[in-house]
């Protein structure tokens, strides 16, 4: 006879995880003193999953899949449908080797070349907003990188379609319909140029995405489908301009941590070590999601197929057993980081190369790495009184000003 899993009582607590979003997890983590619990949400039974041993069953490829594991409502705003994420064995694998293929040092200064660019193009200002502008400087930036044409007059409308996609899974009423029609519209943009690349209308260079994934080949030695290409190229630019998000934390982390950031600016915490603070540090995403694939046993418990499963990575990114002093802000536990692949997943865990973690972790880090510089060094700027919470239900969670900066120079 298996352990029972610890189960929360109550017919569904959609409501609660809405209403606790980063947290929810956690929370019953620790008051079941369990880092397994079973709940129940949309109707459906849910295994939830927490710390760094969940984290490593949690990506055994035989033991989850991602099928069927994303809402719909996340397909049809956030990931798209079909793309890599939905993806398993070796269908996955060859397509994140797509992916992969843009991840090359050359390519990844490339686009810190452009962002660079972008962000020094910003005009001396009485004021701006953070994170409406890292926003258009990433969108604009990404879409050079990734041979996507971008008029100027449609800067604002595509950068603010990005947005939509990854605001709006969570939300509910008007902000999802707006995702869903953002998904729509770029979808159709995107797939317009695919048409236009492979009839020779349109040349992108090579190495970019959008060449590269629409000549790419299945398993099966097929060109993807037009569609799909289009959800892989968002797959690019979408998370790109979400890194406005860390953008945003990074800058303010300079502001409220003035000590740790007087150590990088002397050198006694590197740059890299301050970047990854901040992404353990501040929510991003709340949990990953899998199914499991065929019945098993773990630590004396059974899990049955089929059976979704969340994966925790707020609250295992704010452990105890593997942090020391989890929620204070220490870059310099960093310094000499014994790294896993599974106690520091604020992108998902696991093998970046093959498995499901994020295929742009290493950018994300580079950009961040260029903020700190640029803002340390070569911009002068105000922050004024502002109201700088931010909020662990809201996903993704934003201080409630989005960072006004004045006297920008």
């Amino acid at each position: 006879m298996g352990k029972v899993i610890p189960k929360q009582e109550g017919l569904d607590h959609s409501v609660d995880f809405l209403r606790e979003g980063y947290l929810f997890v956690a929370n019953r983590r620790k008051s079941f003193q369990s880092d397994l619990f079973e709940t129940r949400l949309l109707g459906e039974r849910v295994i939830c999953l927490g710390g760094e041993d969940a984290a490593s069953l949690f990506y055994v490829a035989d033991k989850f899949t991602r099928q069927d594991a994303a809402p719909k409502r996340l397909l049809k705003t956030l990931f798209g449908e079909d793309g890599v994420q939905t993806l398993d064995g070796t269908a996955h694998t060859h397509r994140k080797r797509m992916f992969m293929s843009l991840m090359t040092k050359e390519n990844i200064d490339r686009l810190l070349r452009l962002t660079g660019r972008e962000w020094k193009r910003i005009k001396q200002t009485e004021e701006l907003v953070l994170y409406d502008v890292a926003q258009q400087v990433l969108m604009k930036a990404v879409c050079e990188w990734a041979g996507v044409p971008l008029a100027r007059d449609e800067v604002a409308k595509r950068t603010d379609e990005m947005r939509l996609l990854f605001e709006s899974g969570t939300s509910l009423g008007l902000t999802y319909l707006q995702g869903r029609k953002a998904r729509s519209s770029a979808e159709a943009w995107i797939r317009q140029m695919v048409k236009e690349v492979r009839s020779n209308q349109l040349l992108p260079n090579e190495q970019t995405a959008l060449y590269e994934f629409s000549w790419h080949r299945d398993e099966s030695g097929e060109l993807l489908p037009e569609e799909v290409v289009a959800v892989e190229v968002l797959n690019i630019l979408r998370p790109t301009v979400a890194i406005s998000v860390y953008v945003l934390f990074t800058v303010l982390a300079l502001h409220q941590f003035p000590e740790e950031a007087e150590q990088v600016k002397q050198g006694q915490v590197t740059k890299t070590a301050f970047v990854q603070e901040v992404r353990r540090f501040y929510p991003f995403f709340p949990v990953a999601a899998a199914r499991v694939k065929t019945d098993f046993d773990w630590e004396g418990y059974t899990f049955t197929e089929g059976t979704l499963t969340l994966l925790d990575l707020y609250g295992t990114n704010h452990d105890s057993s593997i942090w020391a002093e989890p929620d204070l802000f220490v870059p310099s536990r960093f310094t000499d980081w014994k790294e896993s692949p599974f106690n520091f997943i604020p992108q998902g865990g696991g093998d970046v190369d093959f498995g499901h973690r994020c295929a742009g972790e290493h950018v994300t880090i580079a950009i961040l790495e260029q903020v700190i510089e640029l803002f340390t060094e070569e911009f002068s700027y105000t922050v004024p009184p502002q109201d700088l919470s931010y909020s662990f239900v809201d996903m993704p969670s934003l201080p409630k000003s989005k960072l006004r900066l004045t006297d920008v120079k």
